[in-house]
Order: C-alpha cells, then structure tokens, then sequence
C-alpha cells in the first residue's frame, strides 16, 4: 500500500449545507462563497453537476495554471459528460465520465509552447494534481453520522 504524504498543516476540507426548502439547499464554504443546490427543478445545481463541475474544474486549474505561463489562451472551455444508471446492486452511480478540453492559444512561439505543453499538463492533472478526479477513480469511503440536535420544544 503507497503512503500518504500530508500537503501542509491545513489538509481540512468542508461546506456547509444549508435547507432553504424542500429541495432546495445553500453551499456555503469557510471563505463565504455560496451556491445553490437542488433536485434540478430549477436552474439551481443538482449534486450530480456539482461532480462533474467538481472534475472538471479541478483539471481545469491545474491545465490553466501551467499552460498559461507560456501563453495567454484566446479560449478555454471545459465539458465534463457522464451516464447516471442504476447499477446491478440497485444503486445510483456515474459511468463514462469524460472530460473535454477545447483549449486554444495565439499563434506565434508562446502560444506554440503552451500547445506543446497542453497534452503533458492534462495528464499531469489527471495522473497526480487534480485531488478530484483522482479521488473519484481511487475511490474513497464516505462516512455518513448523524448529528442530532437537541429537540425543539
């Protein structure tokens, strides 16, 4: 079994959810960031979204990050698709997640390094960066507790 490196003293993660009614719901991050969820009844995002925007956005970063340096892109653009099925145990899951980059840069030899440096980048976020996607395909137990408050009276 590989080891576990710690990033840094802060390795915490969390949000907060918040029910403003039935179905719907608030994200809210420690830095006051907030988005709203829900069952896609309404233009608010459903969790399933959230994911694929969550994959995408987390290779999209890393991409940006390292192609950038090298070229300003002229356009960026991310979509990430999947299938959600049943599965033979009866459960809800995503299947045939992909993500499409359509990336381009100026001509001229910034914008020829940042395409050379597009393919390495992708898969350097999809190999060891992007904590998302490789959480996802590594698979990672989710612990559900209940938190009882006291009863309102």
């Amino acid at each position: 079994m590989g080891s576990v490196r710690v990033m840094s003293e802060d390795t915490f993660r969390s949000v907060k959810i918040e029910r403003t009614s039935v179905g719907n719901y608030v994200v809210r991050n420690a830095r006051g960031g907030s988005i709203s969820m829900g069952t896609g009844e309404d233009g608010s995002f459903t969790p399933v979204e959230l994911l694929l925007a969550a994959i995408g956005g987390c290779t999209a970063i890393d991409v940006d990050h390292i192609t950038s340096r090298r070229a300003e892109p002229t356009g960026f653009s991310v979509e990430v698709s999947g299938d959600k099925v049943r599965d033979e145990a009866g459960g809800n899951r995503m299947r045939n997640l992909t993500v499409e980059f359509t990336v381009r840069f100026p001509a001229g030899p910034d914008g020829d390094r940042a395409r050379e440096a597009l393919p390495r980048s992708l898969q350097q976020s999809h190999d060891r960066l992007c904590t998302v996607s490789r959480t996802v395909e590594l698979g990672t137990p989710v612990s559900i507790v209940e938190a009882a408050g006291p009863a309102e009276g």
